[in-house]
């Protein structure tokens, strides 16, 4: 029987591979079980290596362990699916995975291991004028290469990211193996109901990336400092009424949705704040209130940041 994703787990995106081993391992230590990692994050040899110095300690099992991780665009193309999955595997050290996903909607030209990893957006950064090049690749194409992996052993289950309801519609139309996962941004800000009920009705579940919101943008320029839902004045009561931080009824709202967060901290106490969040349940009041933030604003589009910053404009959402 395939155990299930613990509903907190650990976003590796944007640590420093320097930092990584030593975050992995400090972050199972404080009880974390889920981590979310991606070829594109540039870390899965550290992660790899903070899991294998966990294990080695026997603060966990690998069975203990749900680790994620992500096919990224220029790997859409069937024959590069397994050999993409292999190298995730090669660097985290690991011989299966929990969950593989699709990172994006969005195929791009190939760009072999060898030549630049990971590939990111652009297909030749070194080109007088850099560009991102769409590859002729459709989405069911990709899935099916993706269901391979299911049946090959090398992963336990399939998901999608950042895709829409239309996709998702798409996708049940198609697939043989049904996508256990769906993950993508949900805030506050971004509450998407009908995305998640749709979800819900198909049976496939939701994790919430950037749970938190805009705090994992500012640094990089997208979202401003004012940005924050930390705090709302619903938000700021809650916490007071229930002696919680503003962040930790941010999580506690989307795990109470149904939903599995994963945000990222590399402060040891901050770790063990966003962890946790179990042990209370806010009201419907509560819950309400906090729905009522919802200003469709979202933090992560490439129809905003692939015009930026590669001169392409790549919507994905309407």
């Amino acid at each position: 029987m395939l155990k299930d994703m613990p509903p907190i787990g650990f976003g590796l995106w944007k640590i420093a591979p320097e930092d990584c081993e030593a975050t992995v391992l400090e972050a199972i230590r404080a009880g974390y079980r889920h981590f979310d990692s991606a070829a594109d994050y540039g870390n899965e040899v550290e992660v790899g290596r903070g899991i294998a110095a966990a294990i080695a300690q026997g603060l966990a099992t690998r069975e203990e362990l749900w680790i994620t991780s992500k096919l990224w665009n220029t790997f859409h193309a069937p024959e590069h699916v397994a050999l993409a999955c292999q190298k995730s595997l090669d660097d985290l050290g690991l011989d299966y995975l929990d969950l593989f996903m699709i990172h994006f909607p969005i195929a791009l030209e190939y760009v072999p291991i060898e030549e630049r990893y990971p590939p990111e957006w652009l297909h030749d950064p070194a080109a007088a004028e850099p560009v991102m090049k769409p590859a002729r690749v459709p989405l069911h194409e990709t899935w099916g290469a993706m269901e391979k992996l299911v049946d090959g052993g090398q992963v336990r289950r399939i998901g999608v990211c950042n895709y829409n309801t239309a996709l998702i519609h798409d996708l049940m139309r198609y697939c043989r193996i049904a996508p256990a996962e769906l993950q993508v941004e949900s805030h506050p800000y971004l509450v998407q109901p009908g995305l998640m009920r749709l979800a819900r009705d198909y049976g496939i579940h939701v994790t919430a990336f950037s749970p938190l919101g805009s705090l994992s943008y500012v640094e990089i320029g997208m979202a401003g400092s004012g940005d924050t839902v930390l705090t709302e004045p619903v938000v700021v009561a809650a916490a007071n009424a229930h002696a919680k931080t503003p962040a930790q009824i941010v999580l506690r709202w989307g795990i109470q949705r149904g939903n599995a967060v994963i945000p990222k901290s590399t402060n040891p106490g901050r770790m063990r704040e966003n962890l946790a969040v179990t042990g209370f349940s806010l009201s419907d009041a509560e819950m309400a209130a906090i729905d009522a933030l919802d200003q469709g604003r979202r933090f992560n589009d490439p129809g905003v940041f692939c015009e930026g910053a590669f001169g392409t404009f790549h919507p994905i959402y309407d």
